[in-house]
């Protein structure tokens, strides 16, 4: 029962991140026009920086040796950057770039 109230507690603190992190961009749209995301930027923001989310706290929960778990975070952490900025620019020049 507490295992699930800790998954739970987890999952809510994420969201929260998440939402107030989607907050910047739709507070930017109301300033300027060259921020313009549509409803399918948002999703696809969110559910990328979820899934992150999601699994740096399974690589926290995991993974004990710090030297590893370091180096997981990094990898994730690119392989992160490297989807939104394919998403966002297009620098593989893939059918999912943002072009």
């Amino acid at each position: 029962m507490f295992r699930k109230k800790l998954k739970f507690k987890i999952i809510k603190k994420l969201l929260l991140f998440v939402a107030i992190l989607m907050l910047i961009p739709l507070i930017a749209m109301q300033f300027t026009s060259e921020v313009s995301w549509k409803l399918f930027d948002f999703v696809v923001a969110g559910i990328l920086l979820f899934g992150t989310g999601l699994i740096f706290d399974f690589v926290k929960r995991k993974i004990k040796n710090i030297k590893y778990r370091n180096v997981l975070y990094i990898i994730i952490l690119i392989i992160f950057l490297l989807i939104w900025a394919e998403l966002a620019v297009g620098i593989f020049d893939t059918t999912i770039s943002g072009i």
